[in-house]
Order: structure tokens, then sequence, then C-alpha cells
């Protein structure tokens, strides 16, 4: 444990609780995708598997379980509950993210660290995060919402800090695994090119929203 690291888990902590606020809050998924939000679940699932055989910390479990319980309840709201189905940008979200799945298993059974049944599940889980966010970016650039997507911010800062917590582990030699660097530095570029159309989609709403309310009548009347 290091800053990096303690500074990671709060960021991730805190964007799981405010995409779980938002959605109940406002009765409202418009714009974050289901296919997202059920990797990252599998994600946790995966990498988690040793809270049946491993105790490391009181912290440390804890942790595990709120990620793996803030994610599923995520899912099920999307997914089950009455007010916030109704919003989810079901014909948008079509990427098919079975293929990211079968692909990172197969990855994790060629490239990982020792093959044992929890390390290849870890290595799974590692590969699986770092593409995570490809259906919430595909979805960003057909619907240009970005009302829901605050909480994109706060993983892009995990993942950075992350990044940060491996260096400085391997600056006071205890050493990192090299794939999980470069897993990291992928789930990186993914975020710009994010955060690239985030900021298209928002600039484009803010134009909107500046327009006078009479010009706004005569487009709605043109279309």
């Amino acid at each position: 444990m290091n800053i990096f690291r303690f500074a990671g888990d709060m960021s991730h902590l805190i964007s799981l609780l405010v995409l779980f606020l938002q959605i109940y809050a406002t009765k409202s998924c418009s714009g974050i995708s289901l296919k997202t939000q059920e990797l990252y679940a599998i994600v946790f699932l995966a990498r988690y598997l040793d809270l049946l055989t491993v105790f490391i910390s009181v912290y440390n479990t804890v942790m595990k379980l709120v990620f793996i319980g803030s994610s599923l309840a995520i899912v099920l709201g999307m997914r089950y509950h009455r007010a916030v189905k109704q919003s989810y940008d079901r014909k948008l979200d079509t990427f098919r993210h079975y293929v990211l799945i079968a692909a990172c298993f197969l990855l994790a059974l060629i490239i990982h660290y020792k093959f044992t049944f929890q390390e290849i599940f870890w290595t799974f889980s590692l590969y699986l995060e770092a593409v995570a966010i490809l259906p919430q970016l595909v979805l960003l650039q057909r619907s240009g919402n970005v009302d829901n997507l605050t909480y994109v911010f706060f993983l892009g800062a995990y993942r950075a800090l992350y990044i940060l917590n491996w260096n400085y582990r391997y600056l006071t030699g205890q050493g990192y695994v090299s794939f999980r660097y470069i897993s990291g530095l992928v789930q990186m570029g993914l975020y710009a090119d994010f955060f690239y159309y985030y900021y298209v989609s928002w600039k484009k709403q803010a134009k909107l929203e500046l327009l006078p309310e009479a010009s706004q009548v005569a487009i709605e009347i043109g279309t």
C-alpha cells in the first residue's frame, strides 16, 4: 500500500458511488452503457475470487465487497428497476461485448504470470478492464448524451493513479507485472479517446443551450 494506490482506490470507489447515486437519484440511466457496466461487474467477480481463500486485511476485504456489490447493483438497476430501465438506450447500446470477454479470456490463457485457476481469472480481469470502456465510448459517439458520465472522470483518475503506483513500486524495488502495466496504458489510451468525444458532445450541447429561445423554436419548426 502506498499513497498512489490508496488515492486510486478512493477514485475508483467514488466513480462507482457517483454512478450508483446518479442512477437511483434521477431514476435515469440515459447515456450509460449497460454493456460496459456488465463488463465491470465481470471484472470484479473474476478478480476477487480470492475472497473465498485469502484474507489480507479488513480494508482489502471491504473494498472488494463494495466493488462487487455496487457494480452488481448498477447492473441490476439498469436491467430490472422499472423507472430506470425505461431510460436505457437499448437500441444504441449494441456493442457485442461477449467478443471482448472471449478475446480477453483467450489472451489470459496465453499470456499470464502463473497457470493457476485464480491467476488466469485475475489476468483475464486485468485485460477485460482495459477494454471495458469501449461499449460506453461507442454509445457516446452514437447518442452524444453526456449527462450521466461524470463517473468516467474518476475512473480515469483511478487508472492514472494506479500507473503511478506501479511506477512507485518499480522504483522502490517492489516490482510490477509488465503486462499489467501495458494493459493500464491501453486503458488510459481509450479513456483519452473517450474524453475527446465527451468534450465534443458537451461542447455541442453547450452551444445549443446558448441559443436564444426564439432561435430554438425556429429550429424545432424547421425540423
